[in-house]
């Protein structure tokens, strides 16, 4: 079989990774793809946001099966376009894709199928905005509408930071027109979880429960990134509260985004009151697949082919025990201006501590070397029979990657280690 993967982060490579290991598979492609996808796939350099220069490749290529990882392509209707075309690709249409693409969209639809969220305002003009934030409790969070790669969200512990939150997004523009509308929301306590679930448009099964880590530096400060790591164990979840969601959450969601098709991530808050929605998105989490991949015991081809033939009902997907750790390697910088083009070193002694997997992100090839090319560079990944294992592997390997200017965090899975002693 021959797949195509869009995209270029760690996500992408680490889908790639788990697709290559099916001996079904002939030839996997990726487009764009990065340095270390390079070692795996074929890449092709068409951007994932080019609909039908993607197309016009499959075709020609005679794909079996089509992977979207990004959010944006899947905004711009690519399904849409494929499944015109007789292609089968894994992802929602452009009407589903709007749960991710559009804040105000997600609020109404959580809003109206009665499933658990923080209170919202909808603002249209800054001026809105301003006016909503006079009576508003503090904390507040302020998020833009649109797409901002996970930053587009600020957790505002002053009237003139949410004041300086609307500013930069609607009137500065700093977001581009991601902030052109805002939603302002109440500000919920609790820990938080990442759930999401396989779907074929009229089953699912849920995957192995993971725990980002979004804030820049260690305790949790500093603006909101793509993710700064990530961490896998059941225990992230209570059975009760595993059940809440499934009951209040997952099952209405889908009972109403008529034929949802691919996955459906739920960012949850778990709070006092039981889950509740942080956000939606339409594809894998970026870095929670780096945690949940090296989970699956299930084929990963068999379950997307399941997918894509609306036959996932006939599947029983499979989890190991094990648990899984990964820490992102940064730009100094990131998310803010950084520098590229540093040499990596020490990838292959890294990549060869036992259970460790080192995905790339921000990286391109060039000679046999690997260079930065991105803020977030590397998710150094690992698996152990403890939390503490995993992380003290993933932490291990960490150090032994070397390029001018490397940082990140080093208080990944601290909660889940509070409670594993």
């Amino acid at each position: 079989m021959k797949v195509l993967v869009i995209g270029s982060g760690g996500r992408e490579h680490a889908i790639v990774d788990t697709l290559s290991q099916n001996s079904k598979v002939s030839q996997i492609y990726a487009a764009p793809g990065n340095g270390g996808i390079a070692s795996q796939a074929r890449l092709v350099p068409i951007s994932a946001e080019d609909n039908w220069e993607l197309l016009d490749f499959a075709r020609q290529e005679k794909m079996d099966l089509t992977f979207v990882g990004p959010e944006v392509p899947l905004s711009l209707g690519i399904v849409n376009v494929f499944r015109q075309g007789g292609l089968k690709i894994i992802g929602p249409n452009a009407a589903n894709a709007q749960l991710e693409s559009s804040k105000t969209y997600a609020k109404r639809f959580l809003k109206a199928n009665g499933i658990p969220t923080a209170a919202f305002w909808e603002c249209a003009t800054a001026q809105e905005a301003y006016r909503s934030l006079e009576d508003a409790r503090l904390p507040i969070v302020v998020k833009a509408d649109g797409l901002a790669s996970g930053k587009g969200v600020v957790v505002a512990e002053t009237l003139e930071q949410a004041r300086a939150a609307v500013h930069d997004f609607m009137e500065a523009r700093t977001m581009g027109a991601a902030g052109a509308r805002l939603v302002i929301e109440e500000f919920m306590t609790g820990e938080e979880a990442s759930f999401l679930v396989f779907a074929d448009g009229t089953t699912f099964r849920p995957m192995a429960i993971s725990q980002d880590h979004k804030r820049r530096f260690d305790g949790d400060q500093g603006p909101n990134t793509g993710g700064m790591g990530a961490y896998s164990i059941d225990t992230i979840l209570t059975p009760a509260q595993f059940d809440a969601v499934l009951s209040s959450i997952i099952r209405p969601a889908l009972a109403a985004a008529k034929d949802y098709t691919g996955i459906l991530y739920a960012g949850l808050m778990l709070t006092p009151d039981g889950p509740k929605v942080v956000e939606f998105n339409v594809r894998f989490g970026d870095p929670e697949t780096q945690v949940i991949l090296p989970r699956l015991k299930t084929d990963l081809l068999e379950v997307l082919m399941d997918m894509a033939d609306h036959r996932l009902a006939s599947r029983h997907v499979e989890w190991s025990s094990e648990v899984t750790a990964t820490v992102v390697l940064v730009a100094s910088g990131y998310p803010g201006k950084f520098e590229s083009g540093k040499r990596i070193e020490g990838l292959d002694e890294a990549g060869r501590l036992e259970g460790v997997r080192i995905f790339h992100a921000g990286t391109r090839e060039q000679d046999g070397k690997i260079y930065t090319s991105g803020g977030r560079i590397l998710n150094v990944t690992a698996r152990g029979k403890t939390l503490s294992q995993a992380l003290d592997r993933a932490y291990a390997a960490a150090e032994m990657i070397r390029f001018d200017g490397k940082d990140y965090r080093r208080d990944i899975g601290r909660k889940g280690l509070a409670k594993e002693r």
